[in-house]
């Protein structure tokens, strides 16, 4: 798993091996406890009792395949260690299928539509597995989630039900099994020159209202520079997406790179256009305010993320939105070496009218499907426990993420250290060996989700400074489950494709000064005109339909 320019997103009780029914709670989860007569041939290899927190050991040598997400950063090795201390630990041995990481939807979804697909089928994100919903070849996996206990246990001590309420389908089932995490974890924020405002005698601002200020002094004592230059407008769909993402985020409304067409409006309780809120308007008149006081450079919204770096580096900016290894392996690298004093520091988003709140913070992420073909097979109860040891107990997620302590690291209270002689995405760059090209550990095929205590582990100090901030902030409300049937997802998705276009263009236009904010009625009318009322009726009649049949 590494961390790249782009993150989220986003998680019941305890049972005792295969006969324990632990009934999940929530709207639509009746049929969760799933049918055990069913699995009464299935138990090959099976623990006759597994508990939540227990050590997954089959009961006899069995192997499962999975799909592997092959990441040219760490190509995979048949001799990795992980390979090695699974099946030492579980009886399992994992047979790969190896799929480039370029090609991997596209091949995945071969696999499953040709009925090859592998038992296990990692690094999908909602909602992707709703293509393979109607033709059966995936499990309805909330049937099955009794024989987890460590799975339901994060969820019912996490009240992560309104998030698996949320990836439900239509027939009142989730058909994924997502990485659980136990707080929301935010990624993007702006970074600034603390330096240059050491000099004028300023603090980092901790709302958008002092960003501005801050903004505007730098401006005063540098008039030839944009304090503001931005990145992450190109090979995107979204201009300024991470910017947009986290200052939609301070007036509770998902813009940029969190934007989705429709938003739940919790005090309405119905879905509403996200792109036509007034909170959406708002997020606007302050960007457009940046940029007409000449505080933010208008390229940000077209430029390549190398010139709005080169602009920092040279002193043309002196702000630039980031994420924690970012700001330490490119900005901060590079300004020491040709900036005499220089220092960036990365600050919590900011708060605006919406309060101290997360938006993108779901605490759902990436996670599996499993082929229909697995409940045939005789050792479906073990491959279920097999899963829930690895995927979602501490120990697994521990061992998936760390590798073996002695070996790969050791560890001191809730301090992880990585053995000497091994690195981790640059931690010790004359280091012989890798956690993840030589071990095959931190694979994000494998590794996510797990307590903030893990997830935190391996955050620099950077990161943890902001992340601990972020943490303690309030999320934001789940949409409620609202599953389209697969004639409505055909006709949202012509639906969604040209109203997000028109959005987008004219987020653009708005921020620019080439179309006054005056005209927000006309641009309205506009998006009626392209079948926004359609669709949002069409997800509200789900909404209204789901809560009838699963309330």
């Amino acid at each position: 798993m590494t961390n790249t320019g782009q993150l989220s997103r986003r998680s019941l009780l305890a049972a005792a091996g295969f006969a324990g029914l632990a009934v999940l709670t929530g709207c639509g989860s009746g049929d969760d406890g799933g049918d055990s007569k069913d699995l009464s041939k299935k138990q090959n290899g099976a623990m006759k009792k597994y508990d939540a927190g227990e050590q997954f050991k089959a009961t006899k040598a069995l192997s499962f395949s999975v799909l592997h997400n092959d990441n040219p950063t760490y190509p995979l090795k048949k001799n990795w260690l992980f390979w090695q201390e699974v099946t030492k630990r579980t009886g399992i041995t994992l047979q790969p299928v190896d799929v480039p990481l370029s090609d991997y939807e596209k091949k995945r979804s071969l696999l499953i539509g040709s009925g090859d697909a592998p038992f296990l089928i990692p690094k999908t994100y909602h909602p992707s597995e709703v293509a393979f919903v109607s033709s059966g070849a995936i499990l309805p996996v909330s049937e099955y989630v009794h024989l987890m206990p460590n799975f339901q246990d994060k969820v019912k001590r996490w009240k992560l039900e309104p998030e698996l309420d949320s990836i439900r389908q239509s027939d009142g089932k989730y058909y994924l099994l997502p990485g659980l995490h136990e707080k929301p974890k935010s990624g993007y924020s702006l970074s600034f020159r603390t330096d240059v405002l050491d000099k004028i005698g300023l603090s980092l601002p901790t709302t958008w209202d002092e960003v501005y200020d801050v903004l505007k002094a730098i401006k005063t004592e540098h008039p030839d520079s944009y304090p503001l230059s931005d990145r992450w407008s190109t090979n995107t769909v979204f201009p300024a997406g991470a910017l947009l993402g986290y200052l939609g985020q301070a007036y509770g409304v998902r813009a940029g790179w969190n934007y989705q067409n429709i938003t739940f409006d919790a005090k309405a309780q119905k879905f509403v256009f996200t792109g036509a809120m007034d909170e959406f308007r708002q997020v606007l008149e302050y960007l457009r305010k940046l940029v007409a006081d000449k505080l933010m450079d208008p390229e940000s919204f077209t430029q390549t993320d190398d010139d709005a770096v080169k602009k920092l580096l040279a002193q043309k900016s002196f702000a630039i939105s980031a994420n924690p290894q970012e700001l330490v392996q490119k900005y901060r690298y590079n300004l020491e070496r040709q900036v005499k004093g220089a220092k960036i520091e990365m600050v919590p988003v900011p708060i605006g009218p919406a309060g101290e709140v997360v938006i993108d913070g779901i605490r759902l992420e990436n996670g599996l499907m499993i082929s229909s073909k697995a409940l045939k097979s005789d050792n479906f109860v073990a491959l279920m426990q097999f899963t829930d040891w690895l995927f979602y107990s501490d120990e697994g997620q521990r061992f998936c993420k760390w590798g073996v302590e002695g070996v790969t690291y050791t560890k001191s209270g809730s301090q992880y250290q990585l053995k000497p002689g091994i690195s981790l995405m640059g931690s010790d760059p004359k280091a012989p060996k890798d956690l993840q090209k030589d071990y095959g550990f931190f694979n994000g095929v494998f590794t996510y989700g797990g307590t903030w205590e893990l997830v935190s582990s391996s955050f620099s100090p950077d990161e943890k400074k902001f992340q601990d901030v972020m943490a303690l902030r309030k999320q934001m409300p789940i949409a409620p489950a609202h599953p389209l049937r697969s004639a409505e997802q055909e006709q949202a998705s012509l639906w969604d494709t040209p109203l997000t276009d028109h959005m987008n263009q004219n987020t653009l236009k708005f921020a620019l000064g080439k179309r006054p904010l005056s005209e927000w009625d006309d641009y309205v009318a506009e998006l009626k005109a392209k079948n926004m009322q359609q669709l949002v009726d069409l997800h509200n009649k789900a909404y209204e339909r789901y809560k009838k049949d699963n309330g």
